[in-house]
């Protein structure tokens, strides 16, 4: 491990691993030292691949494709202020978004003509993602509570052209009282303690972190997440998703989740075809979960992506009304 990473909070490299594979553990460590590549998606809702490639290669960008999603790329060649200065950026044709952040729609799956929902969606990368893979066909109500942020998402809901949101300025319990068992499709993508994203260089992304901070993300976690059970209708999906390491954030609010429902949800399989994809965690200090947690997915970080953690469920009766 690179001694740089020693700057990161002693107690979250202990709680690390403890969770990472010790074959893993120095090239996992390292990444927190290593600043990731732009990364981009094209906006199919106005725009194509082949459009967007041919324009960037023209003007001496060297883009990689990412072999999971044909819409996204990784910028090789040039930077993210050159990036901004084009017209394809300009134009809402591309959307900057991190690779790891683009998984949770892709496991969702929302297709056109459905309702969805995003409960907690600003700035607005997987609102307009999730637009892009339904067509702009159907109804996504994209929810924010942060003032701040929900006119973030307003500006890049209208500048992605995504015609099929709705948006919402509401604590997310209250949308799942007032559309109960409404939408077909339900992501949470959870406000958490970000451990994912913590860098070296970046100390303001990991000064405030402390064990007390993951309990209260607990707290809201749990909340949200039985807010968008209530607004799922039985039969549809749900997706929840951090970019946490933090297993009682993770694992421990899926297995929370499960004794509450009991037989009304369960968990579905998600197939990722990542080299980097764990099976979520068994047990966490001392305490064992529910054998289906096993079915969640944890995404280790690479140099070119985040960590993050995604569990998909399906209900099929009500629960966490």
């Amino acid at each position: 491990m690179r001694s740089d990473v020693r700057r990161l909070p002693e107690a979250f490299l202990e709680r690390l691993q403890q969770i990472v594979p010790s074959s893993t553990w120095d090239a996992v460590a390292n990444t927190f030292a290593e600043p990731k590549p732009t990364t981009f998606r094209v906006n199919t809702l106005t725009a194509t691949v082949r459009e967007v490639r041919e324009q960037l290669t023209a003007q001496g960008f060297h883009l990689d494709g990412v072999p999971w999603s044909p819409e996204a790329f990784l910028l090789r060649r040039g930077t993210l202020r050159e990036l901004q200065d084009t017209a394809p950026y300009r134009e809402g044709a591309l959307y900057v978004q991190g690779l790891a952040s683009m998984l949770p729609p892709l496991v969702l799956e929302p297709q056109p003509g459905e309702a969805v929902l995003d409960l907690t969606a600003a700035p607005g990368s997987k609102t307009t993602q999730m637009a892009c893979l339904m067509r702009g066909q159907g109804r996504i109500l994209a929810n924010d509570n942060h003032r701040v942020r929900f006119f973030k998402l307003k500006a890049n809901v209208e500048g992605q052209g995504a015609r099929n949101v709705t948006l919402s300025l509401r604590a997310g319990e209250a949308v799942g009282r007032s559309h109960p068992e409404a939408f077909d499709r339900v992501l949470v993508d959870a406000p958490c303690s970000a451990e994912g994203r913590f860098q070296v260089r970046e100390p303001a992304s990991y000064q405030f972190w402390t064990p007390r901070k993951i309990r209260e993300m607990v707290r809201k976690q749990k909340r949200l997440l039985r807010a968008g059970l209530a607004a799922l209708r039985p039969g549809g999906a749900l997706v929840y998703a951090t970019c946490t390491f933090a297993p009682e954030e993770n694992e421990g609010i899926v297995d929370w989740a499960l004794e509450q429902c009991g037989e009304a949800v369960s968990l579905a399989p998600i197939a990722l075809p990542l080299p980097n994809r764990r099976a979520g965690l068994r047990r966490w200090e001392g305490k064992p979960f529910h054998p289906s947690v096993a079915r969640t997915v944890r995404i280790l970080p690479t140099p070119e992506m985040d960590g993050f953690f995604i569990a998909r469920f399906r209900k099929h009766a009500a629960c966490c009304g």
